[in-house]
């Protein structure tokens, strides 16, 4: 009997020899095929790779106490106005005071504070533009907003300085934004403080195309540290429509746009923040847009819808499941996080979508093989 056993597993360790070579040899003949073979690399260090940010944006005349600050890896406080000579106003002593009480809220959780210059409206009055442009415009207007800024940011106590000017119109005045850009980043980063800067989506919403009202020289984002993009506000092309303020696919355009233009420019895409909206427009352009707070307080189940009505009037914004797409939309293109305008929008606790997008940024680890390609000619 044993000699029976031994005979047939003698046997059988012949054929699968036998045929193993034979497999391995039709392998190789297949390989040879080809002159690239894929070789597997070690897996990254996870603590090593950069850390995906979640900006959000806080309005001046916000409660700096209302505001969760867990979730955020940087709070924006908007806005400090530029005027004509260089020089910085705040909106009244109730927004410095917001400012410092902010910077010591986030601080005291760990969250990085910044201060925005610009934005829309000017406490003056009318667009921020024109006060904007004249500032970076004269080289001693610009110099002083330069120091102004700088001394601002070591005096409060900030990280940082986020560049909101809405928008450059013309090549000149791209290289105005330009040449003030590198200026303060020399200074902000000599210092230890971090540079970011909004950006228009540049997007057409309804075509898909490029918008060439808006101009940037995009040497210049190699100076800052982040770019914001406001991948919103797309209602106002072609005629007013609610419904294209920002729909996936417009933020898909979005990101394959800023995406290739930084690969074409040899910038880190890690620097690209993708903008989403915490607030719902109106199909009436004559009403005011409402918060998302106020969508989940008519009905927390609009939590998972992106349009709603209330009181009469169609209201289109991003509700969880869109918010979750678009996030993961970034990680995907290598984006460096998600900025939200704005924070006070926000619903409380379970429906929060600050929580919704930091779920997914933080649950961005995936099981992916690193390979790199080795030509053997």
């Amino acid at each position: 009997m044993i000699i029976i056993i031994f005979s047939g597993g003698f046997a059988a360790g012949i054929y699968y020899t036998k045929n193993t070579v034979q497999l391995q040899s039709s392998k190789a003949s297949m390989a040879s095929k080809s002159d690239k073979h894929p070789i597997q690399k070690e897996n990254p260090d996870i603590s090593k790779l950069p850390r995906k940010v979640l900006i959000g944006y806080v309005q001046d005349y916000r409660d700096p106490n209302s505001i969760n600050y867990s979730n955020f890896s940087h709070v924006i406080f908007s806005f400090v106005h530029p005027e004509k000579n260089g020089s910085i106003s705040f909106n009244g002593d109730t927004a410095l005071k917001n400012l410092r009480s902010l910077v010591t809220n986030a601080h005291d959780q760990d969250v990085k504070a910044i201060l925005a210059v610009g934005g829309w409206f000017h406490i003056n009055g009318g667009e921020s533009y024109d006060y904007f442009k004249q500032a970076i415009a004269d080289d001693a207007s610009r110099n002083r907003l330069v120091k102004e800024l700088a001394e601002l940011t070591q005096k409060e106590n900030l990280d940082g300085i986020d560049i909101d000017f809405e928008h450059p119109r013309s090549k000149q005045d791209a290289r105005y934004l330009s040449v003030f850009i590198n200026k303060l980043s020399e200074v902000l980063h000599a210092n230890g403080k971090e540079l970011s800067v909004a950006v228009h989506a540049k997007i057409h919403s309804i075509t898909g195309t490029e918008s060439g009202y808006v101009v940037y020289e995009p040497d210049m984002f190699k100076k800052v540290d982040y770019v914001n993009i406001m991948a919103y506000d797309g209602q106002w092309d072609g005629g007013y429509n609610a419904a294209n303020l920002s729909p996936y696919t417009f933020t898909e355009n979005i990101a394959n746009y800023w995406g290739n233009l930084f690969d074409s420019q040899g910038i880190s895409k890690d620097k690209l923040v993708l903008g989403v909206p915490l607030y719902a427009q109106p199909e009436d352009p004559a009403i005011k847009p409402v918060s998302y707070n106020a969508v989940i307080k008519h009905n927390p189940e609009n939590a998972a819808k992106d349009k709603v009505s209330i009181n009469g009037t169609d209201y289109y914004y991003n509700g969880a499941a869109t918010m979750k797409k678009k996030t993961a939309l970034a990680l995907e293109h290598g984006f460096g996080g998600m900025m939200i305008w704005e924070v006070g929008h926000d619903a409380k606790g379970p429906y929060s979508l600050t929580g919704t997008i930091a779920e997914v940024l933080q649950n961005k680890k995936e099981h992916v093989k690193y390979y790199s390609v080795k030509n053997t000619n």
